[in-house]
């Protein structure tokens, strides 16, 4: 009998060891930038929470209590401009889990479209289900899409940080209805923005009643709080767009034990209250970004252009002399450990992917290091 894992690539973090041993042999700090776990402090408005809440014996509720639901919905309004009900939003235990039980949890079988640039779980989770995961470039017209029972967006996008525009998302949601084909958006980093008009107006979501009306229906949208409120280690995160897709997900939920701790729901209720914190967290990310920015261009390293949000530089050998694995080689060996592009599809094999998340000590011992000795 075939297991379940059987046939799936294997975990790309593992091929990365041997650059890691070799940046960690570096002398002084060592600047991991090769994943995007945060590293500062959690929120005392979470901490706070979870202490007050830290007595709790019986089993969470799997659709949220009532005073989480109530900050989820409020939430999707203030910051997303999109109405959604209470019936409408349902936490998961971080936002991993659910690009990678989507589909199997969907049902679907066939044609699952993912983007042709991307986090690797899209193409795992699809293929967990038995379904068929097919790249394509999300900023296309959907009109030259194949045919699909789901789509996953990502904007802002991991790795590149490229942004879909309001215009495109009314598109595929026109495109959605018409097929009936379920749209799930990934949208975790939206609340790091560094270009207009995303600064400004903030990242556009398919939820925005701008971009959907006010129905909802055949549309999901993901959300984690790990990003913007240093809760990762928490598992904090939601799903919200259609209540009949959500309905019966919430009762597979509930026989599986998906239920998010009581006390993280306290937390999670809290900081979804608060925007100050996510404002100030935005602003050591902005930090980090100009001085890696600065310093990356220094060393002979071109910045994409099209990355206007989140928590990565997508970067290349300007003079296209060194591959990904070539630029991860040569940084280690500046005790500087980045992730190579092609754990993001072939298509990435010049780029490579440096995260935002190192203490501040880390990010300027990197960007002297890469000052001080060009990769070329």
């Amino acid at each position: 009998m075939p297991l379940l894992g059987e046939g799936l690539p294997d975990f790309p973090w593992d091929t990365l060891t041997p650059y890691k041993t070799a940046a960690y042999a570096y002398p002084g700090v060592t600047a991991d930038l090769s994943i995007g776990t945060p590293v500062d402090p959690t929120p005392p408005i979470a901490t706070a929470a979870l202490q007050a809440s830290i007595q709790s014996p019986g089993y969470p509720p799997a659709l949220g209590t009532p005073e989480l639901r109530e900050a989820m919905v409020d939430w999707w309004s203030r910051t997303r401009g999109a109405t959604v009900p209470l019936d409408g939003v349902l936490p998961t235990i971080g936002s991993k889990e659910m690009v990678a039980l989507l589909p199997a949890l969907l049902g679907v079988t066939g044609n699952v479209l993912i983007p042709d640039i991307a986090y690797p779980t899209y193409d795992v989770g699809t293929r967990l289900s038995g379904a068929d995961p097919i790249p394509i470039d999300t900023a296309t017209d959907p009109g030259t899409w194949p045919e699909a029972e789901l789509v996953w967006l990502n904007s802002p996008g991991n790795p590149h940080g490229y942004v879909l525009d309001a215009d495109q998302l009314r598109r595929i949601v026109e495109w959605g209805r018409a097929t009936g084909t379920v749209i799930a958006s990934d949208e975790c980093y939206a609340a790091l923005p560094w270009a207009e008009p995303y600064i400004s107006d903030g990242v556009p979501s398919i939820l925005a009643d701008d971009i959907a009306g006010e129905d909802k229906t055949g549309l999901l949208a993901l959300y984690s709080a790990s990003k913007q409120s240093n809760l990762a280690g928490y598992r904090a995160a939601m799903i919200a767009g259609d209540p009949a897709i959500l309905a019966p997900l919430i009762e597979m939920r509930k026989h599986m034990g998906f239920l998010m701790p009581g006390p993280v729901q306290a937390a999670m209720t809290a900081i979804l209250g608060d925007d100050e914190h996510v404002a100030a967290q935005r602003e050591i990310y902005r930090r980090r970004r100009d001085v890696l920015m600065r310093a990356t261009a220094a060393a002979g390293l071109t910045a994409d252009p099209q990355t206007k949000a989140g928590l990565y530089l997508w970067l290349e050998d300007e003079s296209g002399t060194l591959d990904s694995w070539g630029i991860v080689g040569a940084l280690s060996q500046r005790g500087i450990l980045v992730a190579p592009g092609t754990f993001y599809g072939q298509m990435s094999k010049m780029k490579v992917r440096m995260s935002l998340t190192a203490s501040d000590e880390a990010v300027d011992a990197a960007a002297e290091r890469l000052v001080a000795a060009p990769l070329v």
